[in-house]
């Protein structure tokens, strides 16, 4: 005889959920101890493996207590059923990954998320940058990565001229 805890980790499941499938009635009353304790038999367990298989499967409840409670023929339908559901759910989520990768492929989407050079100039003054200490921050940049200061320019969507002459003006002081 099986308790309720060594049922339930049997099949992977907490007491709690052995004990809402008794409650609505997929799992038949137990058998009780002396001691009023439930005590499960190798059918139960049996039982609660099937169900299990079913709810892995994705299966409702109501479902589950239909292909337990009459003959194996009809459980063929209701996965069958369950089969077509589940074509037309990844058909949905296939429609919702295209629609949001061509969201993110739209340029004027990706660039309203972006931060942009007066947004940037304006948190670096927040935070007490002075125009002088904002050059430094850029002639150092530029002197230890050059690529990733190019990068980070254009990040902030700035005119290719523009950003040459930071750079340059980086470079030399000029």
């Amino acid at each position: 005889m099986l308790t309720v805890t060594k049922l339930a980790r049997r099949c992977g499941l907490s007491r709690t959920a052995l004990l809402y499938y008794e409650s609505i009635g997929l799992m038949p009353p137990p058998r009780r101890s002396h001691g009023n304790y439930r005590c499960y038999s190798e059918a139960d367990a049996r039982r609660l493996q099937q169900i299990c298989a079913y709810r892995d499967a994705g299966l409702r409840l109501e479902d589950i207590r239909l292909l337990l409670n009459r003959r194996t023929g009809d459980a063929a339908e209701v996965l069958k059923r369950r089969l077509l559901e589940l074509d037309a759910d990844i058909q949905r989520l296939r429609t919702h990954q295209q629609s949001i990768l061509k969201l993110l492929q739209h340029t004027t989407f990706r660039k309203a998320n972006m931060i942009t050079k007066d947004k940037w100039v304006s948190i670096m003054q927040a935070c007490g940058f002075t125009d002088d200490q904002m050059h430094r921050w850029h002639t150092e940049f530029e002197r230890s990565a050059p690529q990733e200061h190019q990068e980070f320019l254009e990040f902030l969507h700035i005119a290719a001229e523009e950003i040459a002459a930071i750079r340059q003006k980086s470079r030399t002081g000029f």
